[in-house]
């Protein structure tokens, strides 16, 4: 049995027009013009135990509200959804003993309070047992090395240090599904690569299902093997983070040295990404990758060639762009 299913769940927002001018007020008073936002349209999925899925898509294209609504917050408009069985908008005490969100934008710790007190209290909430407790802050303290930040008053933290200790916060009732929305958000490197490596560990070794929505490609890249790609509320791909590339990308990256200094033009064997003297770079069709190498190995001195595949942090934000530019172009009227 599926952990978090969702099948058909919409959210439509109504957001009020208003004419400009006293008379657009006056008019608004006795007809009101609402426009419908569809932040989740018809989205339909289904993860398993021990599953850490990347939940990904432009600013807007409904990440949020679909983590909302699976965690009670939100009521839809249409569609079902359960999570470890139930309903979440029925927001039943079983289910909120079950499940954490960590939103990186927002704070769940009290900010005139040492971090361990703020524990201490969600600790009275959620009725955990002082032994319990010590033991579970005491283990992920360590692993996320903040153990003696934990009388430090939590605005005096650095954005680093919060982000751990609001995981902790989530985690400190042993839930096994965590939704997280960008938590690596605002984060320098070391602090970014310290969270991954614990949600890491902490989800091999809990089997705890994971949602992570990030706009960092690393963290997708390094946690998980399974993406849901959301875009204007619709899902239109649900499967490996590798088969992206083979479904999306019509391109790869052939990178080429040579023996000696040459003034070859490579424009018209495909993009120019990068150029030195003795080495290029070159974008180039899939179809045209073998044709090109033949052409490039028969009339230049080669010293190496590679063929690569492009990223995928480029190849979503192409996809991206696309599906922008068509949806621009439906939404506008023909040219008369």
């Amino acid at each position: 049995m599926p952990v978090i299913e969702t099948r058909g769940l919409t959210k439509v927002y109504r957001t009020y027009r208003k004419e400009g001018g006293l008379r657009g007020s006056i008019k608004g008073l006795v007809r009101r013009k609402y426009q419908e936002t569809r932040a989740a349209d018809d989205v339909t999925f289904q993860i398993e135990e021990g599953e850490l899925v990347g939940f990904l898509g432009p600013n807007g294209a409904g990440k949020t509200t679909v983590l909302k609504m699976l965690s009670g917050l939100l009521n839809p408009t249409s569609g079902e959804a359960r999570v470890l069985g139930f309903v979440p908008w029925e927001r039943s005490n079983e289910m909120k003993r079950q499940f954490s969100l960590v939103m990186g934008q927002k704070n769940a710790l009290w900010w005139d309070l040492p971090a361990q007190e703020s524990l201490e209290l969600n600790r009275a909430i959620y009725g955990i047992d002082r032994g319990r407790f010590a033991k579970v802050v005491n283990g992920l303290s360590e692993l996320l090395d903040v153990g003696d930040k934990m009388n430090v008053m939590v605005r005096e933290l650095s954005l680093g240090e919060r982000m751990k200790m609001e995981l902790i916060s989530a985690l400190i009732h042993e839930p096994r599904v965590l939704f997280l929305d960008e938590p690596t958000i605002g984060l320098d490197v070391i602090s970014q690569k310290r969270v991954r490596e614990f949600l890491r560990l902490y989800n091999s070794k809990h089997q705890i299902v994971t949602m992570l929505t990030s706009h960092y490609m690393q963290d997708i890249e390094e946690l998980c093997d399974r993406v849901i790609i959301i875009d204007h509320g619709k899902i239109f791909f649900d499967g490996p983070l590798d088969s992206i590339i083979d479904r999306f990308s019509g391109s790869k990256i052939i990178s080429l040295t040579f023996q000696t200094p040459g003034e070859r033009e490579f424009s018209q064997l495909g993009e120019v990404l990068e150029k030195t003297p003795l080495s290029v770079k070159l974008k180039v069709p899939r179809a045209k990758v073998t044709e090109t190498c033949r052409q490039v190995l028969a009339e230049c001195a080669v010293n190496d060639i590679s063929v690569q595949e492009l990223p995928v942090e480029e190849v979503i934000r192409q996809l991206f762009g696309e599906r922008d530019n068509a949806s621009s172009t439906a939404a506008s009227p023909p040219l008369l």
